[in-house]
């Protein structure tokens, strides 16, 4: 008997795949990988991209337990959690969601997720380009990547006190990053949503 999966992608616009018009993102390639394997494969996996641009983990928590509690699988459940692009971007001086505020949302989105799922995978946060580092954007948003280490750090932190898998895109996308990021700096091209998809679907083929 083949097992229903849901595979649940908690993120922003890098989850939801924005700046890519070919392929759709890095999740969507992953959902069309595992519609593809469904008749090779012991189980159907159903993947759902619950991106939404521009949201932090204050959103985040908002909607999670209804998600959650709308699109789950009896026979079982895989829930990344990609989150902190814009939490560490600052406004006005500000962080949208300062480093003990992203640790503790974390660790909530986290338990949200362990009443449905046994594997979850905490997914880190990309760096930004040269050019925009430390510069403010036109949406008034200011990253650096010294401070993308940080908040880094704080899911890889939370990833091994939980016993949750950590997906490092970070270093997938870092020594090439000029090449793999959008115009805007902070956006994978479909290069680097391509990249992101090659190192996530070795997680997904363990499902099928």
């Amino acid at each position: 008997m083949k097992k229903m999966i849901y595979g649940l992608f908690f993120g922003d616009s890098i989850t939801y795949g924005e700046y890519d018009g070919i392929f759709g993102g890095w999740v969507d390639i992953l959902k069309r990988y595992a519609l593809q394997q469904f008749h090779e494969g012991k189980n159907e996996l159903i993947l759902f991209n619950l991106g939404i641009g521009g949201e932090t983990t204050e959103g985040l928590l908002k909607r999670m337990p209804y998600e959650l509690a709308a699109r789950n699988s009896a026979e079982g459940n895989i829930i990344f959690i990609a989150y902190g692009a814009n939490d560490l971007a600052k406004k006005g001086g500000i962080h949208m969601v300062n480093p003990d505020q992203f640790r503790s949302n974390i660790n909530e989105a986290v338990h949200h997720a362990k009443q449905y799922a046994h594997d979850i995978y905490l997914v880190n946060i990309l760096p930004v380009s040269q050019k925009i580092d430390g510069i403010e954007s036109a949406a008034g948003k200011l990253r650096t990547n010294e401070e993308i280490l940080v908040y880094n750090q704080i899911l890889k932190d939370t990833a091994s006190e939980h016993s949750l898998h950590y997906v490092d895109f970070y270093t997938a996308v870092l020594e090439d990053k000029e090449i793999l990021l959008s115009d805007d700096g902070v956006h994978p091209n479909e290069k680097g949503y391509g990249i992101m998809a090659e190192t996530a679907i070795p997680i997904i083929e363990k499902y099928l």
